[in-house]
């Protein structure tokens, strides 16, 4: 999600990594960018896109300064003191699995779900691609580099091989990976010379490499599952090995040979998904399935620090990085958790948001703070200030499919509708959902809009219904149309509802019934979304055929004026406080800032998205735009 500002302020740069505000604002002319009002601010990052049984790789950049993980086709970068500080890195074509730091922080390598590595550079704003390769035709699913920067192995799915180490900057072998005859999970490389490569795969088998050029030596087969993580110490002296069958194993950093099993037997009751080592060797991090996270003490072959993490099934633990004094996992509620040493009952902080894709937001203003509200398509609701980033969500048991729309109603009651059938109000100052105010609709709702005096339209998959003081009041069925989108005018009474088939419907709201106006106004195709300006002057209509057409209310629903310059579907659309301008976001990864009374004057913001289009402006303009 992308946060635009008005004054031409910049966004900060991340630590380590050079992304501003302006390389993400798209690279607009300067004669736009001259009279650009909105520039991006901030990036509200997504959470790590995880998936149960798989574990989660976080990478940590060698300075100890930011941590990174995948969600989608992007690759996110936050910073470890203040995770509200993130960069976004856009340009894979294919959903991206891991992504490492280089040990000289110059670079990351990131690899997808096609086999794809890409290696791009992190002290330039545009991350400018450095190299690009296809080790084997496959999901990558971890990598690793040597300490000098200058070699990188790759692992994961392939068809006739699981594994490559080659040159960073030419791609030339130097050496191969064999020893497994099922999917690899996982690579380290030793960081100290001699190098030493180790392996983690499906066949219940570790693999021990020297080099370089890196060749095969033994099998470990102590494991009875999968092995789903390798890493050695940074000192170089151990590497450990994880697994599905709850057991950690301790070897020699240079030999190979077994030094322990941590625990003595079961390092867990359930999977290991993740282990890292502390940065002075002597210690390691591990994330488990048993929804718990521990600290082993190497030497002693001891438990320093159990982190029960909670009982819900969401509550597994499926990543960690010991990042400096930062001990972070990841839950398969896609939370980052930070641990506490002290209190290993409760995190010292919890990194919220949305893992997976923003169908909806609202701004509000609570408490003398303005909030962001986002709807996502697991039912998920996230409440984001501002001005820090700092964000949660609603506790209590909500929505239970995609939030379609949302909007706040003058009684400050976030109001959702969603594809669980249901409509939902809940209080923005208790911020938890109350199964009361949970109201069941015969039909699936998919748009809504609030008016004054308690009023609620919910648009239905070929219905329209009017809800008063949440309680549906009134019902239009056998419309003759479907309806798409829904605005009702700011000094309530008239709803103006938009349909499939390119026309506009004015109803009027009488008491606690709607009354069509037998008045439809044409758009230009297919109506996509509508709203009235705040004044009520202007209803503006974005439609499929990529044209907003603006109706002046006080005459009539005249149309005032007709606006072009989409390249394809335009699909959300907010006004201005001033009334003066209005935005609208397309399929073509655009944001439009027009002005009312002249179409030609336009900011024009492209990829305000990089990854998705655009897919929702707020009602009460800030501006923002929403994707994964």
């Amino acid at each position: 999600m992308v946060i635009g500002s008005g004054g031409r302020r910049a966004a900060r740069p991340l630590p380590g990594s050079g992304r501003g505000a302006e390389a993400a604002a798209g690279g607009a002319s300067g004669r736009e960018r001259a009279k650009m009002p909105y520039e991006i601010k901030k990036v509200f990052a997504s959470l790590p896109q995880v998936e149960r049984g798989v574990s989660k790789i976080l990478g940590g950049d060698p300075k100890g300064n930011n941590f990174l993980y995948t969600n989608g086709k992007c690759v996110v970068i936050r910073n470890a003191d203040n995770p509200a500080i993130a960069d976004i890195y856009t340009e894979h074509a294919h959903q991206v699995v891991v992504a490492k730091y280089a040990p000289s922080g110059f670079y990351i390598a990131s690899g997808d779900v096609s086999g794809k590595l890409r290696i791009w550079d992190t002290t330039q704003k545009e991350h400018l691609l450095k190299y690009e390769y296809q080790p084997f035709a496959g999901k990558i699913k971890d990598l690793a580099w040597t300490e000098d920067s200058k070699r990188i192995a790759v692992v994961g799915e392939g068809r006739e091989k699981f594994g490559a180490v080659f040159l960073w900057d030419s791609g030339s072998s130097v050496g191969e990976i064999t020893g497994h005859n099922k999917v690899i999970n996982s690579v380290d490389i030793k960081q100290t010379r001699p190098y030493r490569l180790a392996t983690g795969s499906d066949d219940n088998c570790a693999a021990f490499f020297e080099g370089p050029p890196f060749k095969f030596k033994f099998t470990l087969s102590d494991h009875t599952r999968f092995v789903n993580c390798v890493r050695f110490s940074p000192d170089g002296n151990r590497f450990a090995t994880a697994s599905a069958d709850g057991q950690i194993f301790i070897y020699d950093g240079k030999t190979g040979e077994k030094v322990c099993a941590l625990g003595g037997g079961k390092a867990h009751d359930g999977g290991i998904y993740a282990i890292s080592w502390s940065p002075d060797s002597s210690q390691l991090l591990s994330a488990s399935g048993d929804k718990t996270a521990k600290i082993w003490d190497v030497g002693a072959n001891s438990v320093v620090n159990t982190f029960n993490m909670g009982s819900n099934v969401l509550d597994q633990q499926l990543g960690c990085l010991w990042q400096k004094d930062h001990l972070l996992t990841i839950s398969l509620s896609g939370y980052i958790n930070y641990l506490d040493k002290n209190n290993p009952n409760k995190p010292l902080r919890v990194i919220k948001g949305h893992s997976k894709s923003i169908q909806c937001l609202t701004v509000h203003k609570n408490g003398g703070k303005s909030y962001i509200y986002s709807g996502s398509n697991d039912g998920h609701i996230n409440y984001w200030d501002s001005d820090t980033g700092e964000n949660d969500g609603f506790s209590g048991k909500g929505h239970t499919n995609q939030v379609s729309r949302m909007a706040v109603d003058e009684m400050d009651q976030l109001v959702t509708c969603s594809m669980d059938d249901t409509v939902r109000y809940t209080n923005l100052s208790k911020r938890d959902y109350s199964g009361q105010d949970a109201v069941k609709m015969d039909v699936q709702p998919k748009c809504l809009a609030v008016g004054p005096g308690g009023y609620t339209v919910v648009l239905c998959i070929g219905q329209i219904v009017l809800m008063k003081d949440k309680k549906k009041c009134f019902a239009i069925d056998d419309l003759g149309y479907e309806p798409e989108a829904v605005a009702v005018h700011p000094g309530g009474g008239t709803v103006a509802v938009g349909g499939t088939d390119g026309n506009v419907r004015l109803y009027s709201i009488q008491g606690t019934s709607l009354k069509s106006d037998d008045k439809s106004l044409e758009a230009k195709g297919p109506v996509t979304d509508l709203a009235y300006s705040h004044d009520g002057a202007f209803l503006a209509v974005c439609d499929a055929n990529k044209v907003v057409t603006v109706f002046s209310v006080t005459d009539g629903y005249a149309e005032h004026n007709v606006f072009y310059g989409h390249h394809a579907k335009i699909v959300c659309i907010a006004w201005s406080p001033d009334n003066e301008h209005f935005a609208s976001g397309g399929m073509d990864m655009m944001v439009y800032v027009w002005t009312v009374g002249d179409p030609e004057t336009r900011v024009k913001i492209p990829d305000a998205h990089r990854l998705h289009h655009n897919i929702g402006l707020p009602r009460s303009w800030s501006m923002l735009s929403a994707r994964n």
